[in-house]
């Protein structure tokens, strides 16, 4: 059977040559084995099994809380990529979106521009109200992501009929654009907010994160016991359970960079109309 360090040196092959490192956890051939080799790993469709090497390694060498410059709780298993990555991608445009968009951020405001994101990179809501910064040809404009591109590759964008000719002359259609996640402008001088979906009650609730200022990776929930418990999340940006009960309820929310916040005192709310404003919101 082949040991984890000898099935990581196989599996990438495509990233970089085992002769190249003294050691097949650094992924990324920066010299240090750290939790962005982990994301390494991830895009280059390593599977997680053969990536809980590294990741061990990684929180074997962080008995202590990890925290950042401004004291905020960095969980290391939740990061997706370091900030300010550049992804590029084909960009088109359609009419949708304002209204009924996958992400089920209505009402939307006509004060963004909004754009559907592909299946990979939304990856099951996963990137749901990011606020993206999108390049083209003629200029960059910011972006809401509300909806999907299902046929879109990785990369791909889908631009609102009327964006789309602010970064690339229209007759042209489909043309190269380049993307990174940029903070929620709306969310500098306001906190994380919250929506209960239609038909919430003290027995089910599906209940969204609003108002972030980068994209949640995980949502979890004090429970009677003193624990925190993930709330399992939907493709349509809900995060639903049946075992919340009826609160007020105390939630753990993480974004896609490991930084968490706990936001305490937020009531169960009936009526799936109402925006109800949390205490806290993440760092830039």
């Amino acid at each position: 059977m082949l040991t984890a360090s000898l099935i990581l040196t196989s599996s990438l092959s495509g990233v970089q040559s085992s002769s190249a490192v003294s050691d097949p956890k650094d992924i990324n051939g920066d010299g240090v084995v750290d939790s962005f080799d982990v994301v390494a790993g991830r895009k280059a469709g390593i599977p997680e099994e053969e990536l809980k090497a590294v990741a061990d390694f990684v929180l074997g060498k962080r008995p202590e809380p990890v925290l950042n410059s401004e004291g905020v709780l960095i969980d290391e298993s939740c990061i997706l990529e370091p900030k300010g990555t550049v992804h590029t991608g084909d960009g088109t445009f359609y009419g949708g979106g304002y209204v009924g968009g996958c992400a089920m951020l209505d009402p939307v405001s006509t004060d963004y521009w909004i754009v559907a994101m592909n299946l990979a990179d939304y990856n099951e809501g996963q990137l749901a109200g990011a606020y993206l910064e999108v390049t083209g040809e003629l200029g960059t404009i910011n972006m809401l992501v509300t909806d999907l591109l299902p046929e879109g590759k990785k990369g791909d964008l889908d631009l609102y009929t009327d964006a789309f000719p602010l970064i690339a002359p229209v007759e042209k259609g489909r043309v190269p654009v380049s993307w990174k996640i940029v903070p929620l402008d709306t969310a500098a001088d306001a906190p994380v907010c919250y929506k209960y979906k239609e038909g919430t009650t003290e027995f089910w609730c599906g209940v969204q994160v609003r108002n972030h200022r980068y994209p949640i990776t995980r949502l979890e929930y004090l429970d009677e016991n003193g624990n925190f418990k993930e709330i399992g999340r939907r493709r349509y940006n809900y995060f639903e359970s049946n075992e919340m009960g009826a609160g007020p309820f105390t939630f753990r929310i993480t974004d896609i960079y490991g930084q968490v916040v706990i936001d305490e005192g937020i009531p169960l709310s009936y009526d799936d109309t109402e925006i109800i404003p949390g205490h806290v919101q993440f760092p830039e």
